[in-house]
């Protein structure tokens, strides 16, 4: 069974999971344990180096990637390039989601205000 394991910082939305079944043939989701999650979204500014903070989610992968699932990353973007190169390195695909932003303008109580909404267009190879 083909996974895609979550390396993101928000949910995956409809058009996302339908996009990763369809187009990348993923039959399971995964997401990282909430102490996992805490770390990967909080990644502190103020270390120099984050080799060790980042090994947890390496040992994580070690232990539930298969060489044909799928690793979607997205976050701190020192982070993303050590997680992405190491998932590479396991022989993994490692993937990103791209989107297209529509601004809307409106006006509310004579002010404009501008509003962006996101649309997952497809997942892209790093």
């Amino acid at each position: 069974m083909k996974k895609m394991i979550l390396l993101f910082s928000h949910n995956l939305s409809h058009e996302q999971k339908e996009d990763a079944k369809l187009n990348w043939s993923v039959e399971e989701f995964i997401s990282l344990p909430k102490e996992l999650q805490t770390i990967w979204s909080n990644v502190p500014a103020d270390l120099e180096d984050i080799k060790e903070y980042l090994e947890p989610i390496k040992q994580f992968l070690i232990q539930n990637i298969d060489k044909n699932d799928i690793v979607l990353v997205q976050g701190d973007f020192g982070a993303t390039f050590k997680i992405a190169s190491f998932v590479k390195f396991m022989g993994s695909s490692v993937v990103y989601a791209t989107t297209k932003r529509n601004v809307v303008e409106k006006e509310i109580d004579g002010k404009s205000v501008k509003t962006s909404v996101f649309e997952h267009i497809r997942f892209r190879k790093y």
